[in-house]
């Protein structure tokens, strides 16, 4: 009998390697401060031979959220690629060890583990150095057959950049749907959005049940200024809209039902993990039977504990957080 899980999620399976460096090492090796840039697996090489010191961590958008559902007590299982290397082997371990399944054993391919270099100055600026390696290939060869107890499935907008993404994104929400479970997706990106909109809309409208994106990217997918009005049309056709607005309150659409989460201003330290645990809050409340209101307001409070430290996962217990504000 197949396992079954309350979150499975796909995604990029990406190592973050971090390290400490000064200005002066960004202007040598031409790296531009504050970004995240996407480079080739020469560079790739270059810049993590160059770092001094390193820390790593599991990373990638869904595997993080994975982790915030995790720690709140619900079964997941992160479906990814990596190559049997030393970072292939380092995420698998990682992963398993946090309590989130890893079905797929690191893997006898071409391409490196996806890794992604930063080098935080002593202001704490991250500078991100993305190579996309192994875990941008993802296919339906690469998806077990894990859908065995309906649930809820979770990907991640920057998979569905090649076709062999595309369909194993539409075989997996189908595998999902047979089960009885629901299947979610974020954006991830505008870029993903204008470069694929026919076929991000068309999922989202035959495959979706949950979909959540920022601002820009709802208006970015529907060709819209009015947000409003990108949101409708993705209502119409999906059962649950969440839409995120950089400090603003959140907006979710269900069912020609609006409602409204409010986001208290934070000190911002590190924003790279707040759409992350955004999902992580919203798909938890959703997952565990929670109204939609109450779902959109656990997202907002893991979005603003992520912020307030460097990294994309929380540090504390939500669990306590979401008690203390009355949401569970």
């Amino acid at each position: 009998m197949t396992k079954s899980y309350d979150v499975i999620g796909i995604g990029n399976a990406v190592v973050d390697v971090i390290s400490h460096a000064d200005d002066s090492f960004l202007d040598q090796m031409g790296i531009e401060k504050g970004i995240m840039q996407l480079i080739e697996r020469e560079r790739g090489e270059l810049l993590y031979a160059a770092m001094k010191d390193r820390v790593q961590a599991p990373g990638g958008s869904v595997a993080n959220s994975l982790a915030g559902i995790g720690a709140l007590g619900l079964s997941t299982a992160f479906i990814g690629k990596v190559k049997n290397d030393a970072l292939g082997r380092f995420y698998a371990d990682a992963l398993r060890d946090s309590g989130t399944d890893f079905p797929n054993d690191p893997m006898a391919v071409e391409l490196p583990t996806t890794r992604s270099m930063i080098f935080v100055t002593p202001d704490g600026e991250r500078s991100m150095n993305t190579y996309l390696g192994a875990g941008a290939d993802i296919s339906s060869r690469d998806v077990p057959d894990i859908f065995g107890g309906g649930g809820l499935l979770f990907l991640e907008g920057y998979l569905f950049d090649k076709d062999d993404g595309k369909t194993a994104f539409v075989e997996a929400a189908a595998k999902m749907k047979a089960t009885g479970g629901r299947s979610a997706i974020t954006i991830s990106d505008p870029f993903c959005a204008e470069r694929h909109r026919a076929d991000f809309q068309r999922l989202i409208a035959k495959d979706m049940d949950i979909a959540i994106g920022n601002a820009v990217e709802w208006m970015t997918l529907y060709e819209t200024d009015d947000l409003e009005a990108a949101l409708d049309r993705a209502a119409a056709v999906c059962d649950v809209v969440a839409c995120t607005r950089s400090g603003q309150d959140v907006w979710v659409r269900a069912g020609g039902r609006k409602v409204s989460a409010p986001v208290v201003p934070a000190t911002v330290v590190d924003a790279t993990g707040a759409g992350d645990q955004f999902a992580a809050g919203f798909l938890y409340g959703l997952a565990s039977g929670r109204d939609l209101e109450v779902a959109a307001r656990m997202g907002v409070a893991c979005a603003r504990e992520v912020i307030g430290h460097i990294g994309p996962r929380p540090q504390i217990d939500m669990a306590d957080v979401f008690l203390a504000e009355g949401l569970i």
